[in-house]
């Protein structure tokens, strides 16, 4: 496939994340299943190599989250309440699945692939089915043996599913494709802050998960080519804490003069992974046992030394720990990642999904900055 000229590809990349049922309609007209996925540690080489084309379910702003609080309320980021709703009642931009594919990154996760669980044994409403991959993140070699396991029932599942194995080379072609959406994932990571704003930036990373791998990787290359400048004008900030699907929040901080220069959560630069190299079960194995960490899984030696690096790699001179309501565990590292920072740091709790409270951010960003250079 010929690649498209820059404008073009950046524009391409905006709307697959705009709409991410976009590339979902295109498959589904051919004929071609698409899956969705909730977790990081998805191994989307099994779902590509299948025929399906994968993609990652993301909350939307002002979305009508009425019935899936029926199900699902309380003690739980609103963020996987927002995806319950897109799966029991999708509207124009939500992908149109044929199966859901959940992992254990994290408690909402869970919560909700038990919700689904439940709502299917109960014949309460009508959805895909769904399959959870209980991937584990422990050292040593037992958990490695579990999520082998783990990772060639899945492989099973999808064959059934389709009728037929998934052959080497259908496996060899899929972790091709999604190493080279890898490798210009990282060249984004690398040259993102002098050319891109935070907004567009997580826009143009989204799209990996809305896309055929193949065609994202030549898409953002093409996108990167055009994307030589000065370094978009606001206060550098890197962003900490929950993580951010749509790029609503950015949109809000950018407006009010704040640049994201860079974060860790894996929709953004916390989703850069080293290559996975040879196309066998073993090798996505180690892949998603030890080079995809979700971050409760992250030895706290680790987080505090990659935060460092990150904040100073970015450039950044603020620092923002957010924490979406009921997604309160990042504040425990917050003193930490401030101190290994060296810059103001704010912690905002108890936020909105898809929203941010800009007064409090600013008066605990500027009032340090003020302590710090007397």
């Amino acid at each position: 496939m010929e690649s498209p000229a820059p404008r073009q590809a950046a524009a391409e990349l905006r709307a697959a994340h705009d709409d991410r049922g976009l590339h979902a309609r295109r498959r589904a007209a051919q004929g071609r299943p698409v899956v969705g996925y909730f977790g990081c540690d998805t191994p989307v080489e099994l779902i590509t190599a299948a025929g399906a084309l994968p993609v990652r379910l993301a909350g939307r702003a002002g979305r009508d989250t009425s019935s899936a609080r029926t199900y699902l309320d309380g003690a739980v980021d609103p963020q996987a309440v927002n995806i319950l709703a897109a799966i029991l009642t999708p509207q124009d931009h939500d992908p149109v699945l044929d199966m859901i594919v959940i992992t254990h990154d994290c408690d909402a996760s869970l919560q909700l692939f038990y919700t689904l669980r439940e709502l299917r044994r109960i014949g309460a409403e009508t959805f895909p089915p769904v399959h959870f991959v209980d991937l584990l993140h422990l050292p040593g070699e037992p958990t490695r043996r579990h999520n082998l396991g783990r990772i060639r029932r899945f492989a099973d599942q999808l064959a059934a599913w389709r009728g037929r194995a998934i052959d080497a080379a259908e496996l060899a072609e899929a972790v091709a494709d999604h190493d080279a959406a890898r490798a210009a994932r990282t060249e984004l990571r690398r040259r993102r802050a002098d050319a891109l704003s935070g907004s567009e930036a997580l826009r143009w990373y989204a799209a990996a998960t809305a896309m055929p791998a193949r065609q994202y990787a030549d898409t953002l290359t093409a996108a990167l080519a055009g994307a030589a400048g000065d370094r978009p004008a606001g206060r550098p900030l890197f962003v900490s804490g929950s993580t951010h699907d749509t790029a609503e929040v950015y949109d809000v901080l950018e407006d009010d003069g704040w640049l994201v220069v860079g974060e860790d959560h894996d929709w953004g630069d916390g989703g850069d992974q080293p290559l996975v190299g040879v196309p066998t079960l073993e090798a996505l194995t180690d892949h998603y046992t030890r080079a995809v960490l979700p971050t409760i899984a992250r030895p706290p030696h680790r987080m505090a030394r990659d935060f460092s690096e990150a904040v100073r790699g970015s450039g950044a001179q603020y620092v923002l720990t957010y924490c979406r309501q009921y997604d309160d565990a990042h504040r425990w590292g917050h003193p930490a990642r401030a101190a290994a920072a060296g810059v103001p740091a704010a912690l905002l709790r108890e936020q909105p999904y898809s929203d941010i409270d800009l007064p409090q951010l600013s008066s605990q960003l500027l009032s340090q900055e003020a302590r710090m250079t007397r």
